[in-house]
């Protein structure tokens, strides 16, 4: 487990690394930590690194592989809030805060779309009533209008989700196609 710097129960200046800067996300501690951790165990591969999450997890898995690209390999992102200006503004002035500058465009997977060069699959519910549908379908439209490969899931009827059992069967083929470079089995070969 890594704490890495801007979580919380720890000092300002700890917790104050992301603030106007969640596109920071601690990504340069937890790249440090996985390369020194795969030093240490050679069963990890510091090579092949995929990460996935939902809502802001989702956000954030998006960005890894948008501005981390050397180390990220794959990224599947779930329900995410893409652009803080579009999103709940209790959460987001928390921890962007207010006035809206420059920096929401910064952290914003709308803004950094065509810096995409990994595999990234966009998944979003369709009836979110957490985080707007439409911030994926932003990041979508962007990524379209970069020409950049990615997938997009939508799930009709629902909510605000990682993918339930589909979207578990979704993670696990797309991080064997673009990790382990290995095609699945197809889904009625599977017992």
């Amino acid at each position: 487990q890594l704490d890495a710097m801007g979580t919380s129960f720890r000092s300002k200046a700890f917790e104050d690394v992301c603030y106007k800067n969640l596109k920071d996300a601690g990504f340069p501690d937890r790249i440090a930590w996985i390369k020194a951790a795969s030093a240490k165990y050679p069963y990890m591969d510091a090579e092949r690194v995929g990460i996935f999450g939902a809502s802001a997890g989702g956000q954030e898995s998006t960005t890894a592989v948008l501005l981390h690209p050397e180390f990220y390999k794959a990224a599947y992102s779930s329900c995410g809030c893409h652009d803080n200006r579009m999103d709940k503004i209790w959460w987001n002035e928390q921890w962007m805060g207010y006035p809206i500058g420059k920096e929401y465009e910064e952290c914003s997977n709308v803004y950094n779309a065509h810096l995409l060069q990994r595999p990234l699959m966009l998944v979003v519910g369709e009836m979110d009533d957490n985080v707007d549908p439409a911030s994926t379908l932003q990041v979508a439209n962007a990524l379209i209008k970069a020409n950049k490969d990615f997938e997009l899931v939508v799930l009709p009827g629902v909510n605000h989700t990682m993918g339930g059992d589909y979207g578990e069967h979704k993670r696990f083929d797309f991080f064997v196609r673009h990790l382990l470079k290995v095609n699945p089995p197809a889904w009625d070969e599977i017992k």
